[in-house]
């Protein structure tokens, strides 16, 4: 896995590509909103193919790369997990709920303990 320290913005070029996606997005959303007379498909074509221009623009900047190098680390990262088998599975789920059973009726128990101490022998309520 790549380690990376966490950088800025530098350049005035990489500025200038975020400034760019920035308005590209805005100008989708005000397209889609100022075409409110035509068709909703033609709206959302427009909107679509702007947030797209936005997308590709931020990916040729610096931080673009940076988190396409971050994404093929992590897909390397997860070809690397040994997922379980359906039996490791289910008997892992089955400890899971055996636990949730015991600790539910531990913690009935110990409500309606303290219940008992604090109600009938202490105040004396449920006489």
């Amino acid at each position: 896995m790549a380690t990376s320290d966490i950088d800025t913005v530098s350049t005035s070029a990489d500025k200038a590509r975020l400034a760019a996606a920035g308005l590209l997005v805005v100008g989708g959303v005000a397209a889609f909103y100022l075409l409110g007379q035509q068709s909703l498909w033609l709206r959302v074509i427009a909107l679509l193919v702007l947030i797209a221009a936005a997308v590709g623009v931020f990916l040729t900047s610096s931080q673009g790369k940076e988190l396409i190098g971050f994404s093929q680390d992590a897909i390397k990262e997860m070809r690397k997990v040994v997922w379980p088998t359906r039996p490791e599975a289910t008997q892992m789920t089955l400890y899971v709920f055996a636990f949730v059973v015991v600790m539910a009726l531990f913690l009935w128990l110990t409500d309606k303990g303290l219940e008992w101490v604090l109600y009938d022998l202490i105040l004396g309520w449920k006489r």
